[in-house]
């Protein structure tokens, strides 16, 4: 006896269970009492066998694999312009968890899926029900693990190999490239012409097997199978429908389901609320959701229409159906001999080749391709040669695809479409579909409708310039303000502005705007799915950026901003302030302090201009900073992670709005003893330090230049000095008055370092003020450009004022002012704006100076110090 004979029985077994079980599925399939339609999305196949069954059945109840609570939005399908895909919406959660938010379902829909032409049949045929019995979507993500991200797309009637070995092995023996290429050609084609019968076997044999090879279990699957038939049972129950006047559409896979005479306990839906509607969809977008190969949708809807005239065929289209000859019965064929015989293929079409051939050739040239009519006789022979080689006797259009492709296709592509991209076009092109005004959320038509005073098609998808005189037409402004909302709330190509800017303290004249809003329906209808209006979507959007928990300050402000130049809101834009002085308070980094200091400044300047007085939260928000960055200036100034540009941004702070937090009740000795407190290591933060004493008025001009010249003395340090020159350039924006300090820094710097040292740094200082400080260079350059001669010849003359020592005019200075009356006899128009300034007559050295330089000599002296320098 043979050692393997009993492994060869036990496999052969194996194998004929295996093989029986197949044909036990389709039996059982085939005797359930309502009948079983197994379909595959996106099929013309099942297209066509749809259209064929209900002109043959005519059914009175139709139900369909697709989320319940998604019937109402049915009804809306005819407003549309396919494809389009079904939607359920929520970003409110009650009962599962916050960070799933938003929730998201969408179920696609083209007119080749037997799904549509039921839909269409059953809501264009009186007295024909159509029941959605799959799932709800709130059941959907009652169903997802916890773990898992929960943006779904649910693609009726899915069918695909889930064995990667088994794909595998087709693709290849296939000799195919894709899937989808190996269902067009040994599924899609041979069962465009088979009677209903053969065609239901072989969709469940399809399904029986990819489910009998899934990897992982089908209790998922097995529990929607439970929820359909259950909602099937209740709904007989409930109508008293005969079963023999129903039809069940459903995926191949669950058409082998074994459980249909099982019943489910269905769970209650959660609280959260859920919004339907529908959005534009496109062959692509559809390829890229459910991972299809790209081109396969456009040449499946060309196949649909090629496939209609050549049957016969009317198919169901809501508000009417398609003229079309009686479609002629398919000769019974069953499916052993499905199986067993080579399928009845169409013969080669010479004339829709060549077509093919001339099309491509001139949309290529279109495109910048020097393609000629030598290049389309090379692809119709190259197509027919691929076809050949691949066991086909006609060409697809994927061999079509290949051999234009290596005909054409150069190294570089001229235009933005490679030939791959141009074929399918040629074959269909990327449909987009289209919800119709009817159909539209509130917020889509409210923004339609008040855009209409602009005069454009907006529904269009071709993009429109709008062009706005906001002076010579003012009723045009609540339009202009919508566009700057849209702007803020839709993608960069929906609202584009060419001219005009939308900033605080600002007002645009005119405006030009290109606009693609028919392109982007998709977006703005989402908008809708948040709120009623676009100013209320804009409203839940703010609050919701301030309240997650990664805002911080800086967020809050940019969220003031908004809140006043799109909203006007004043109790909006109060409460956004506070929230942003309580995340300012409890912030531990001053990652962002250049942000908060930019944007404080804004709002500032903006109620000085338009306000009587600072609103509270800004009066807050400035104390409350001011305290805040100094507690933690010593720690900044110490802390490898805290860069120079967040350092000089609290200085900045700090000293620029000192004013204002003093007369607030702010200490000012917090700040002193904050900076005295500050010991940092890092040279450019070392020059911020030096700055910051020297406003302090703990370091004088002269004590300050001293250390900078022990910096250029020192060959040690000298390679640091671009990183001081950084931390000098930081400070000038909260002390603008140094900016003569920092030219003449760089000036001895040049002037008194050899070329041997100068020059190895020479790049490190540019790349370090570009990259720290490249808004505060233009102030240098200005400085400079006042500073140096403008011309050549004036060089050699040139004396640098930090150098250069003013002759003093020797005049009688009055007695009670010493010295301080020779300085304003040497500096009359300083000593004049000083008194002025401190409230005396503007007259240099006059009794009123004197008596006032004699009461606060203190003042004085340091006034001297300052000028004599």
């Amino acid at each position: 006896m043979n050692p393997f004979d009993p492994l060869r029985e036990q496999l052969a077994s194996a194998a004929a269970a295996f093989g029986a079980g197949l044909i036990d599925d389709v039996e059982m399939a085939m005797k359930t009492d309502v009948e079983i339609f197994p379909v595959c999305h996106h099929s013309p196949a099942s297209g066509l066998a749809m259209v064929r069954r209900l002109r043959e059945k005519q059914p009175k109840v139709i139900y369909l694999e697709l989320c319940e609570d998604l019937r109402p939005v049915l009804d809306e399908l005819r407003n549309c312009r396919l494809p389009v895909s079904l939607q359920a919406f929520a970003t409110e959660l009650d009962g599962f968890p916050r960070e799933w938010a938003p929730l998201s379902v969408i179920a696609p829909i083209t007119e080749s899926s037997a799904e549509y032409q039921a839909i269409a049949y059953a809501l264009d045929t009186p007295g024909v029900e159509i029941v959605l019995v799959d799932r709800s979507v709130d059941h959907v993500f009652q169903w997802e693990p916890r773990t898992e991200a929960a943006d779904v797309g649910i693609e009726i009637g899915d069918l695909r190999p889930s064995f990667a070995a088994l794909e595998e092995h087709l693709l290849h023996h296939g000799k195919v490239r894709h899937w989808s290429e190996w269902w067009d050609q040994y599924v899609e084609q041979p069962l465009s012409g088979a009677d209903y019968e053969t065609y239901r076997q072989v969709m469940v044999l399809i399904g029986s097997l990819f489910r009998r090879l899934k990897p992982t279990g089908n209790e998922v699957d097995e529990d929607r199978e439970r929820y359909m038939w259950t909602r099937m049972r209740e709904h007989l129950a409930a109508t008293g429908a005969d079963p023999a006047d129903c039809l069940y559409v459903c995926g191949a896979f669950h058409a082998a389901s074994p459980v249909m005479d099982e019943h489910l306990d269905i769970s209650p839906r959660t609280a959260t609320t859920w919004l339907y509607g529908l959005i534009p969809s496109s062959h692509s977008a559809i390829e890229q959701q459910f991972g299809l190969a790209p081109g396969s949708v456009s040449i499946a809807a060309a196949t649909w229409d090629k496939a209609l005239k050549r049957h016969g065929l009317a198919s169901f289209q809501l508000g009417g159906k398609r003229k079309g000859k009686a479609p002629a019965p398919a000769e019974t064929q069953g499916l052993h001999a499905f199986l067993t015989q080579p399928p009845q293929l169409d013969g080669f079409d010479e004339a829709e080749l060549l077509g093919w051939c001339v099309d491509i050739v001139r949309l290529a040239r279109r495109n910048g391709y020097l393609s000629s009519t030598a290049d389309a006789i090379a692809i119709y022979e190259t197509s027919i040669l691929l076809a050949g080689m691949r066991n086909r006797k006609r060409p697809t259009p994927y061999d079509f695809q290949d051999a234009a492709i290596t005909c054409i296709e150069k190294d570089v592509v001229p235009g933005r479409r490679d030939v791959k991209r141009l074929v399918e076009i040629l074959l269909g092109g990327d449909k987009v579909g289209q919800v119709g005004y009817d159909s539209l959320p509130p917020l889509a038509r409210d923004v339609l409708d008040r855009l209409q005073p602009l005069g454009l098609d907006l529904e269009k998808r071709t993009i429109q310039r709008a062009l706005i005189d906001l002076d010579a037409n003012p009723e045009l402004e609540p339009c202009s303000h919508l566009l700057w909302i849209l702007r803020r709330l839709l993608p960069d190509d929906a609202v584009r502005p060419i001219m005009g800017s939308r900033r605080l303290g600002e007002r645009s004249h005119q405006e030009s705007w290109d606009l693609a809003i028919g392109r982007n329906q998709r977006s703005i209808i989402e908008l809708g799915y948040e709120g009623v209006t676009i100013e209320q979507v804009l409203e839940q959007r703010l609050r919701r950026a301030v309240w997650d928990a990664k805002a911080t300050a800086s967020v809050a402000l940019d969220a003031v901003e908004d809140s006043i130049l799109y909203l006007g809101n004043r109790r909006l834009t109060d409460e956004l302030g506070a929230r942003a002085v309580e995340l300012l308070a409890g912030e531990r980094s001053v990652d962002d302090a250049p942000e908060v200091l930019r944007r404080i400044r804004r709002l500032l300047a903006h109620y000085r201009a338009t306000e009587p007085e600072l609103p509270e939260w800004a009066k807050s928000f400035v104390t409350t900073g001011y305290a805040h960055y100094c507690t933690l200036l010593p720690t900044a100034f110490v802390e490898e992670e805290t860069g120079v540009r967040q350092v000089g941004a609290m200085l900045g702070f700090l000293f620029t709005m000192e004013g204002l937090a003093l007369s607030l009740g702010c200490d000012r000795a917090q700040l002193e003893l904050a900076v005295q407190q500050s010991h940092p290591e890092a040279p450019a933060k070392v020059a911020l330090l030096w700055t910051a004493r020297y406003q302090l008025g703990l370091l004088t001009m002269a004590g300050l230049r001293e250390l900078v010249g022990d910096l250029l003395d020192n060959p040690l340090v000298v390679p640091a000095v671009p990183q001081y020159v950084s931390g000098f350039v930081q400070a000038l924006d909260s002390a603008a008055g140094l900016t003569p300090f920092v030219v003449e820094v760089l000036s001895r710097a040049f002037g008194q370092l050899p070329d041997e040292i100068l020059l190895p740094w020479l790049p490190k200082l540019i790349s370090t003020l570009r990259a720290q400080a490249p808004e505060l260079v233009p102030m240098l350059v200005r400085e400079a450009e006042r500073t140096f001669p403008a011309r050549l010849p004036e060089v050699d003359s040139f004396t640098p004022p930090w150098l250069a020592k003013p002759g003093r005019k020797k005049r009688a200075a009055a007695p009670s002012a010493g010295p301080v009356g020779e300085l304003l006899v040497v500096y009359p128009s300083t000593g004049a704006a000083v008194g002025e300034l401190l409230g005396c007559a503007p007259v240099s050295g006059g009794p009123e100076v004197g008596a006032l330089l004699a009461a606060h000599p203190e003042t004085a002296a340091a006034l001297a110090e300052v000028l004599a320098g």
